[in-house]
Formats: structure tokens, sequence, C-alpha cells
């Protein structure tokens, strides 16, 4: 009998430097988000080479994100599957001013595929917002603020805004017929004093 996943995977050096290639961060969101496969299966949905890509499910491996599936595959054909829902940081400043310039090099690269990622994702939405019902292209939303706040006042409204996000996640339970998955971006960072 498979383990119920753990929630949520607390990083540290070694996991983050273990994770943080572009690759293995798009292996991992991918067998979150649509369950089990194959090797050859992430390969064609990522379009990338099956050695390539089997490599890098082999480290996802070695640090603990995936693990074979036993309920699935042959000899032949390795199942993975993810090991957690998602992960978190329990202080970035640990990794952003780590003395050691491997940790910091991989926290840098980290960030910046979550970053591309994020843009991804949205300039996927805007190419086919036309595709979907009325009612989800009145749903959705893309704004920016600026605002001055204090470091308290920023980190304060970053819990409030994590706090209401996580408020909604059961409430679409009520409504399933019409419930799909929602990507929330959330970007707050002070803009340079000119």
């Amino acid at each position: 009998m498979t383990e119920p996943q753990p929630a949520v995977r607390s990083l540290d050096a070694r996991s983050l430097r273990g994770l943080a290639h572009p690759l293995r961060m798009r292996l991992l969101a991918a067998l979150r988000e649509h369950g089990p496969a194959t090797a050859t299966k992430l390969a064609g949905r990522l379009g990338e080479s099956s050695a390539s890509v089997s490599y890098h499910l082999r480290q996802l491996g070695a640090h603990g994100f995936i693990a074979e599936d036993p309920d699935r595959g042959t000899t032949r054909e390795r199942w993975w599957r993810a090991e957690h829902r998602g992960h978190r940081f329990d202080t970035l400043e640990e990794f952003l001013e780590s003395p050691d310039l491997e940790v910091r090099g991989a926290m840098g690269a980290f960030l910046s595929e979550v970053a591309a990622v994020h843009a991804r994702e949205l300039g996927g939405w805007l190419a086919e917002t036309g595709e979907w019902p009325e009612e989800w292209r009145r749903s959705w939303d893309m704004s920016d603020f600026n605002i001055r706040l204090t470091p308290e006042l920023a980190r304060e409204l970053v819990q409030r805004a994590h706090d209401l996000v996580q408020s909604y996640r059961d409430l679409a339970a009520d409504d399933e017929a019409q419930a799909v998955p929602v990507r929330i971006h959330l970007h707050a960072f002070p803009l340079p004093q000119s």
C-alpha cells in the first residue's frame, strides 16, 4: 500500500542543489500536476529527449523529490511519482546569504526558473484566453500595484495574501462541475529608489 504523500517538503542546501535545474523543476511540476508517468511520457509532454529526462528523474529520485511508483510499470518500464505536493524554504535568507557560493548559485537558478515559469504560464493563458468560456474570460486578472510599505507591512501583506488563498482551497468542492485548477502568482518586492 502506498503511503500518503506529505503536503510540503522543507528544502535544505543539499535538496536545493538537487532541484535547482530548469528541467528537474519542470519534471517535478509535471509529476505533481498530472500524476505518475514514465520518462518517455514526460519527454513527450515536455519536448525533451528520453535520455535527458531519465537522467534528471534519477537525480530527483536521489534527492528524495520523486520515487518509483510500485503500483505501476514493469521491469522494462519505470513509473515515477512525486513524493510531496509542494516544497518551501523555512528561511530564504539562509540560502540567499549563504557563505557557500554553490548554494547561492543554486538559489539564483531556482528563483530565475520560478520567474520564467510564471512568465510562461501567464503567456500561455494570454495566448489561449479566447478558447475559454465567457465566465472564465471575465474571471481572470493581471494587476500590479505600487504602494509604500515598510518591510514589516510588506511581510504582513504577503502573509495575509497567502492566508486568503489558503482559505479558498476547499471552497471549489461545492461546485466540482465548474471547478478547474487556477494558478495564482504573487510577487512582492521593493522598487529601486531613483
